[in-house]
This record gives C-alpha cells, structure tokens and sequence, in this order.
C-alpha cells in the first residue's frame, strides 16, 4: 500500500465517520455537535495511517499520540461548549436555519462532507510521516515535537483564560484582554495554526514531503480569512462595540505581539 492508497482510505473513513457525526447532531438537535466531533474523526483517520503506513512503529506511535492529545483536548472543550447551551444553537447555525428554512439537515449533511474532505486535505502530511522508516528522530522532527508543544500549552491557556473570564458574570459584555489575549485578539488560533506547522515538519523528515506545505498555509488561510477571526471579530464588535474596537486598535489580530 503506497502513502496515495492510505490517504484515500483515510479519506473514506472520514466521510463515514462524519457522516455518523451529522446523524449524532440531528439525533440532539444541535448542528453544533457536527463540529465538535472534527477532531475525535481527525484522529481516528491518522491512527489509522498509524496502524497501515509502513514507516517506523515508534514514529507513528508518537505522532497518533500527539494528535489524539490534541483531539481529546479540543474535541472536548467544543463538546462542552455546545452542551452548556445545548438547547440554543450557535448563531452560525442559527443564521443558516433562516436562509434555508426547508431541509437544514441536508444542508448540515453537506457541510460535515465538506469537514470530511478537508480532514483528508489535511491529514496527508501525516499519512506521509507514517512511511518514515528511519529509527531515529531527525532534527526537523525534534523540532516538530518542540513546536507541536507549544502550540498544544499554547492554545490550552488560551481556551481556559477566556473560558474562565465569559463564565464570570461580572464580566458580561467586556473585552478579555488578560493574559494571553492581551497580547493577541486570537492567541487561540495561533497556537493551533502552529501545531499544524509542526505536522508539515514531520513530513518534511521524508524526501518530497515538502509539497505539504500546502496544509499550514491552508490552515492559515482559513483561521485568519475564512472560518476564524471574520467570525469572531464580527460577533465580538457587534456584541460589545466600541470596547472591542478599541482592543482592536490596541492589539495584534493574531501573532501574539507586545500591546500598543
């Protein structure tokens, strides 16, 4: 089996396993869950090059591990998040409810096929690692492991200082700007987009796997143009403002940056 047949193995997996997401969230009444399963199936998907690829058993054992830890933590933490107010849908969805009042759940079917397929889009520096036969850890990977910790702590506090400042009832309709959010609005999705940095340098440990240099840049794309800030800046200004702009004007939108 070559690394193209393992990645579309893990590709039809995802479709499946997104697919069951979507019947679990229809099941709840809650789009939000779709979502929130994203990275358990991100996970299952590179355990699976863990258990077909034909590189070394302790570099694949490391890299599933790395990416396991980092589904449980997210896919958690977005798991609660839905639940705490399971009864009301995010706005998103919400919004996408009123401009396709029919047949939502076919169109929530549709996006989880479209989460399905970026997952294999994603995974295929991975599946590229896990034909890496050589014993012993390169530099680049080292390297991999020390940004792949960075960003996992990173993101982690991240989640927690804010999660902790909107559960304190004092702090209804002001700005967090403590800790690491004083010196990003976004020190979340900076973190995380490393620890997709570190994924393309396990690849880069293999000849050719360069070209997947496409993922970090993709998941740039996408965190800062596409799915992540426009969103959460837009919700942020329209619930708090002239505070938010002002944080706006004073802070660094995603690399953590000294305070102006």
């Amino acid at each position: 089996m070559n690394v193209w047949t393992l990645t579309g193995l893990g590709f039809n997996a995802a479709i499946i396993l997104m697919a069951l997401a979507w019947f679990i969230g229809r099941r709840l009444k809650n789009a939000g869950y779709v979502e929130a399963f994203w990275p358990f199936v991100f996970a299952l998907v590179v355990w699976l090059f863990a258990l077909l690829g034909g590189g070394s058993p302790l570099r694949k054992s490391v890299i599933a591990i790395l990416v396991t830890l980092w589904a449980v933590r997210l896919g958690c933490y977005l798991v609660k998040r839905v639940a705490r107010h399971h009864e009301v849908e995010d706005l998103r969805y919400r919004q996408l409810r009123e401009q396709f009042p029919k047949r939502p759940w076919h169109m929530f079917f549709g996006f989880a096929q479209l989460q399905a397929v970026l997952i294999g889009v994603l995974s295929v520096p991975l599946a590229v690692a896990s034909y890496n036969s050589t014993p012993t850890f390169a530099t680049v990977e080292i390297v991999a492991l020390a940004l792949w910790l960075i960003g996992f702590v990173g993101e982690a506090t991240a989640d927690r200082q804010l999660d902790r400042f909107r559960l304190d009832p004092e702090n209804a309709g002001r700005v967090c700007q403590g800790g690491l959010w004083r010196y990003s609005r976004h020190p979340n999705y900076f973190f995380e987009w490393l620890i997709w940095v570190a994924y393309f340098l396990f690849a880069l440990a293999v000849p050719g796997g360069w070209f997947t240099v496409y993922v970090p840049l993709l998941m740039l794309l996408l965190l800062t143009k596409v799915t992540g800030l426009p969103a959460c800046e837009g919700r942020a200004l329209q619930s708090r403002g002239e505070a938010y702009r002002d944080y706006q004007r004073r802070t660094s939108s995603f690399v953590p940056w000294k305070s102006r």
